[in-house]
């Protein structure tokens, strides 16, 4: 259901509060919604590397940089599956599985539908992200059972241009319509730390909050700088910039699960601590994300115990459950 219409004026009232206050504020919309103790855990795959005809200036997966990076095939369903079952074991409840597509081609499709199939089959939540989608390409994902589709606006309106310049904004926004009315829950956030000023941040947010019904799953990332990228230089965000974004976020979608990503092994246990405070209540588990690292499960698990945080369990439905039980 659509919730509040945010404006920018409200906000960046928000983002501006005093520290104490907006952290207060946030921890208080959280706890309305989540226990303020378990964290989701997803962990990401990346099924088709490299090769991508998109200039993502933070992407070290786009053909236009030269970062050394090699394109790979996709990867095989049963190898995909192996992955799955290994991360399950390690504590993951969604799959994520991310292909270098500006849009799937119609010869992929048989062995991404099989991917989705195979990991419901396992008891997990699944999400994909490969690009843009039609209509018809998001109800097939749907009938195959895919939970979430990942697809970021990565930043604000304003500030799209300068990141990428071989999809608009539309473009992002469209998919996004179309994984919406195909019945599929949404997984959409950004990336900060790209030369973007606060308003950048705020109006992203913004854009996100006023979907007709918000994302479900926000992914907020750190740039993580790659040498060969146009953003290989940038300047890193501050982390108390960076929370008082996680804190927006929260605020302002209540009901959705709000994502520490990219970026977790630039950041201090103190960071991290401030930014579950503030209403983050997902990350990534698993030592890599797509072509980057991410923190160990030890790492966490050590983090996890200082914080005194439990990992989030899912309801499965109940043909779901009652298939896994008996395997």
């Amino acid at each position: 259901m659509a919730g509040k219409t945010w404006t920018r004026e409200e906000a960046d009232a928000i983002y501006s509060l005093p520290f104490n206050d907006l952290i207060f504020k946030a921890q208080t919309v959280h706890r309305q919604y989540f226990d303020p103790n378990r964290v989701q855990r997803s962990q990401l795959l990346s099924i088709k590397t490299g090769g991508c005809p998109e200039d993502c200036g933070y992407c070290s997966q786009s053909a236009h940089h030269e970062t050394g990076l090699k394109a790979s095939k996709l990867l095989e369903v049963e190898r995909v599956l192996s992955e799955a079952r290994r991360a399950k074991e390690a504590g993951a409840t969604r799959y994520c599985m991310g292909a270098a597509w500006r849009n799937p081609k119609p010869r992929d499709m048989p062995a991404v539908v099989a991917m989705i199939e195979g990991v419901k089959q396992m008891g997990m939540e699944t999400c994909m992200t490969l690009g843009m989608l039609t209509p018809d390409q998001a109800a097939e994902l749907k009938q195959a059972g895919l939970d979430y589709y990942n697809h970021n606006l990565d930043t604000s309106e304003r500030h799209y241009s300068a990141i990428i310049s071989t999809r608009t904004y539309a473009d992002r926004l469209d998919t996004l319509a179309n994984v919406r009315d195909a019945g599929m829950k949404i997984c959409s956030g950004g990336i900060l730390g790209m030369g973007e000023e606060a308003v950048d941040r705020i109006d992203m947010l913004v854009t996100l909050a006023n979907l007709a019904e918000p994302p479900e799953s926000v992914p907020i990332n750190m740039l993580i700088p790659i040498e060969g990228t146009p953003l290989a230089e940038a300047e890193t965000i501050e982390p108390l910039d960076f929370v008082r974004s996680i804190a927006l976020a929260r605020i302002m979608m209540p009901k959705s699960h709000v994502r520490l990503s990219a970026g977790r092994t630039e950041m201090s246990d103190e960071t991290q601590a401030l930014c579950f405070l503030a209403g983050a209540n997902s990350i990534f588990c698993g030592d890599t994300l797509l072509t980057t690292d991410n923190p160990e499960d030890d790492a966490d698990a050590v983090l996890f115990r200082k914080l005194g945080l439990q990992p989030e369990e899912i309801d499965l439905p109940q043909d779901v459950a009652s298939h896994v039980a008996a395997e």
